[in-house]
């Protein structure tokens, strides 16, 4: 049987080539069509909601880059949603374009080269439209801090979803991991780039019932001046990574199979005795401030969490805790100690596990997420999509 063409790429470059090298200034027309961007999203095997998402995204975008330069004044920080990393992340106010965002921010003590080579890594995001990927709005540098603007996603990441509601549903996860693969798929197709840095805080969902990556490797000179930083990233890398061996897109894949433990069990799953019980679901906290604390690593030192990584037994979902075996199948697939035994992403796309689009259909994602929220975020979202919208885009 001849193979199904992959659709067509959705890279849809909004921003001239000559930035400045001060940030990510925009000089010249901004020429953008809506109706080839149509035209390519109907090319692409994404749902209705899908291809609405990514569309919608455009047009805000199109609007924001029509500013010649990013300046820290344009934004109102609202409030914290995360820190770590080596940076803190913030939910944003655009004042010019009324547009809400999240605005990461790192400090770096690098010369002045290597930051404007950071910069220019970062364009690359500006080609990514994929509706599994978190949209990418800008950067810029301002008194030895990058500043990096993306999609705000109101639902956060899973590991604060795993900290509101203790574990997540197999049905979801079956959702999540279908969209982490074909986020994976359009970062290795499109971008020609690995991930690199597979977590739940890397993976993001909306109160729409979006699933989105974030914090991929596009940037070598910014990976590499946090490289071998953060003991959280470390935990979820590939033996052959740990081992300093060469590795391919089959370490993201390891990646993704511990962190599908984490979420189906509520615990990070080593040593793998540790997922033997399952936390309990549980409703959302009343508030922000009620939600606990990143759960602690079991009192094992670094060099005993590695070392358990590269020569124990390889994690795997709790026998006896109800999992079906489509989905055991899957993670066991995933977290092979041997990376040429791990299937390619391709082949992960047709597991069984996800490969039912209908059943996949079924899941509500939107109602889930909405359902793992603190009430009082999910209210001022609402609020947020009423007062805040974000003027169209001028005409041309």
């Amino acid at each position: 049987m001849p193979k199904k063409p992959r659709p067509p790429p959705m890279s849809i470059d909004l921003v001239d080539d000559d930035s400045g090298k001060q940030g990510d200034r925009r000089s010249g027309k901004l020429a953008m069509d809506l109706e080839p961007v149509r035209r390519a999203l109907d090319g692409m095997e994404i749902d209705a909601q899908e291809k609405a998402s990514v569309e919608a995204f455009l047009i805000k975008k199109s609007r924001f880059v029509e500013f010649q330069s990013l300046e820290l004044s344009d934004f109102e920080k609202i409030r914290a949603l995360g820190h770590g990393h080596g940076g803190s992340v913030f939910k944003v106010l655009h004042k010019p374009t009324q547009l809400i965002l999240a605005e990461k921010t790192i400090r770096l003590e690098v010369k002045k080269e290597v930051r404007e080579r950071i910069l220019r890594e970062l364009r690359v995001l500006h080609r990514c439209s994929s509706p599994h990927i978190v949209g990418f709005f800008g950067s810029f540098w301002h008194e030895g801090e990058i500043h990096i603007l993306m999609e705000y996603m109101d639902g956060g990441s899973l590991d604060v979803v795993l900290r509101r509601v203790g574990r997540i549903p197999e049905n979801v996860i079956a959702v999540i991991c279908s969209k982490v693969v074909e986020g994976l798929l359009y970062l290795h197709n499109e971008l020609s780039v690995m991930h690199r840095d597979i977590k739940p805080s890397n993976i993001l969902v909306n109160s729409d019932g979006a699933v989105k990556l974030c914090d991929f490797g596009v940037s070598g000179e910014l990976q590499g001046s946090l490289a071998y930083s953060f003991v959280g990233t470390r935990s979820y890398m590939a033996p052959e990574r740990l081992k300093g061996q060469k590795y391919t897109v089959t370490s993201d894949v390891w990646s993704l199979g511990l962190s599908l433990i984490e979420l189906a069990t509520g615990h990070f799953p080593i040593p793998p005795e540790r997922a033997k019980e399952l936390v309990p679901i549980r409703e959302p906290p009343a508030t922000v401030e009620d939600i606990p604390p990143p759960p602690q690593e079991g009192g094992m030192v670094v060099f005993e969490l590695l070392t358990r990584i590269v020569e124990g037994e390889p994690p795997h979902l709790p026998d006896g805790a109800g999992f079906s075996p489509e989905f055991c199948s899957f993670v066991e697939a995933c977290t092979r100690k041997a990376p040429e035994e791990r299937p390619k992403l391709t082949d992960l796309a047709q597991h069984p596990f996800i490969a039912d689009k209908a059943k996949l259909e079924a899941v509500d994602m939107a109602a889930w997420v909405k359902g793992t929220m603190v009430r009082a975020v999910l209210e001022e979202r609402l609020a947020e999509r009423e007062r805040f919208t974000p003027l169209p885009p001028t005409s041309t």
